[in-house]
């Protein structure tokens, strides 16, 4: 691994975890595109180093409702924020079972299935199209609701499907109010990515040597400042119902991703 590639890909993963266009459909097209195959053999802790990354981003952006679920949650009686913490529990728990029970089936297709990852841009491609046409969108996230957004969650852990763009668009299609919608959407995956590095440290998956460290640093870093601008600019995107710009780019990177040899 070099220090080009793992700052390439980490900018990838900076932008699309946010923007709905596939973050892990994007880091297979990318390593195949730039022939990274020395990337292989430490592709799980590039990963887990990446998605650690814009996860800080998220808590960055969003601290200021962390603080408050968190206060929430030490005054010991059921209110607003309890109420938020409960949901994002109970959204998270499709994701974490497709996780626990078939994360060897996961690991085969994430194993440079181009044609897999452009089928599934065209879905997101989808998704996006009818989510930037969808109206009355004023309610709160319910708890029925978290859980069918989180089942979308779980769909898009295969690469190619877009797990914000899948995400927001179930919620905008819910009817819930586009600003909730994003905000449900970004918080939702920081638990489970940190649930996962934990999961994979105690499954003693990853050795870190000295000569990756500084890769995984140059990558960690351009995943996080480019993560921060993305998060922001994709909640102002979603609040003004630009998202067709991203299903029309979908469409035609998963046209490509099909063609493609």
């Amino acid at each position: 691994m070099n220090i080009l590639d793992a700052i390439i890909l980490g900018i990838i993963q900076g932008l699309t975890e946010f923007l709905p266009v596939s973050s892990s459909g994007h880091i297979e097209i990318g390593q195949a595109l730039l022939g990274m195959d020395s990337l292989k053999e430490n592709e799980q802790l590039l990963s887990v180093v990446l998605h650690a990354a814009t996860a800080l981003s998220t808590m960055l952006v969003f601290r200021k409702d962390i603080a408050d679920i968190i206060k929430g949650l030490f005054q010991f009686k059921w209110n607003e924020e309890l109420a938020f913490s409960c949901k994002i529990l109970l959204s998270m728990i499709p994701a974490a079972i497709v996780g626990l029970f078939f994360d060897d089936l996961l690991e085969v297709l994430f194993e440079g299935q181009l044609k897999l990852v452009g089928a599934m841009l065209l879905v997101t491609g989808f998704l996006l199209f009818l989510a930037d046409r969808a109206k009355n969108t004023n309610k709160a996230v319910s708890f029925p609701n978290a859980l069918i957004i989180g089942l979308a969650q779980a769909v898009a852990i295969l690469p190619g499907i877009s797990r914000s763009g899948a995400t927001i668009a179930t919620s905008v299609l819910l009817g819930i109010d586009r600003s909730k919608a994003a905000r449900f959407s970004f918080l939702m995956v920081v638990p489970l990515i940190f649930g996962k590095i934990a999961k994979d440290v105690l499954d003693g998956k990853f050795v870190l040597s000295e000569e990756l460290a500084i890769p995984l640093l140059a990558g960690f870093l351009a995943a996080f400042f480019t993560g921060l601008l993305a998060c922001i600019w994709m909640i102002q995107l979603v609040k003004k119902s630009q998202l067709s710009w991203f299903a029309g780019y979908c469409f035609v990177v998963g046209i490509i991703a099909l063609l493609a040899n």
